[in-house]
């Protein structure tokens, strides 16, 4: 695929690595290397993209408080050094998070998400099955049925073969798989990981790779991280 890209990073060696990595893995057309905030923002003015790799921590300008200038539908490849930084980029089109020292291998996991990111399908017009439009479900707790407002769920959390739903004031155990469980529920509630289902009306905060929701610190894992931050996006102002 024949995508135009730039690179802004303060760090020569870095730029080298990428340009190095560009040329033998893609077709890519590597319009220009910036190596400082300032300079890329004279750069973009005068050049169309059709995304950049960007790092975070850079002079003048960090590549977040770059990020936040530039138009909404930029698409980012962000690197860095730094992991803690990953929820909070996903503010903008994040195509992908790559952690320094980038290896070949990781690399070429980036180019085939970045285009796929530019070879999405149209949907399908096949019938599915939608996900129920419940604000309750019965889940059973023992030899009772429990009647549980969705509303006031704050999350599920896996236990080997049980399922741990949580609200502001109980917990109930559920013999049910996590899986089957995110296969009933409706939005809000997204999987942020292996463990976990959260409702994104209750979370408080997300911060690190971390959702706050109660009282509660959730993981963000990278399997689910996209899926989840693509929900957010639709609500940041």
């Amino acid at each position: 695929m024949n995508l135009r890209c730039i690179i802004i990073d303060d760090e020569p060696n870095a730029v080298n690595l990428l340009e190095v990595l560009i040329g033998q893995t893609t077709q890519w057309q590597l319009l220009g290397k910036c190596y400082n905030a300032l300079e890329a923002i004279e750069f973009l003015k005068k050049h169309t993209v059709d995304f950049i790799f960007l790092d975070i921590n850079m002079p003048h300008l960090t590549g977040m408080e770059l990020a936040g200038l530039l138009p909404k539908d930029t698409k980012i490849v962000f690197t860095t050094a730094y992991a803690e930084h990953a929820a909070e980029s996903y503010a903008y089109q994040t195509i992908d998070y790559l952690l320094k020292p980038i290896t070949l291998k990781r690399f070429v996991a980036a180019t085939q998400k970045i285009e796929a990111s530019f070879d999405k399908q149209p949907p399908s017009t096949e019938t599915t099955t939608a996900k129920p439009e419940a604000d309750y479900f019965f889940f059973k707790s023992g030899k009772t049925l429990r009647k549980i407002l969705l509303d006031e769920v704050l999350y599920f959390e896996s236990e080997k073969e049980y399922v741990r739903l949580v609200t502001g004031i109980e917990e109930l155990l559920i013999y049910r798989r996590l899986k089957d469980i995110e296969e009933q529920l409706p939005q809000p509630f997204v999987r942020v990981h292996n463990s976990y289902i959260v409702n994104t009306r209750l979370l408080n905060k997300i911060q690190d790779n971390h959702i706050y929701i109660g009282t509660k610190q959730i993981p963000v894992s990278d399997k689910f991280r996209e899926g989840f931050m693509e929900m957010i996006r639709q609500r940041i102002f």
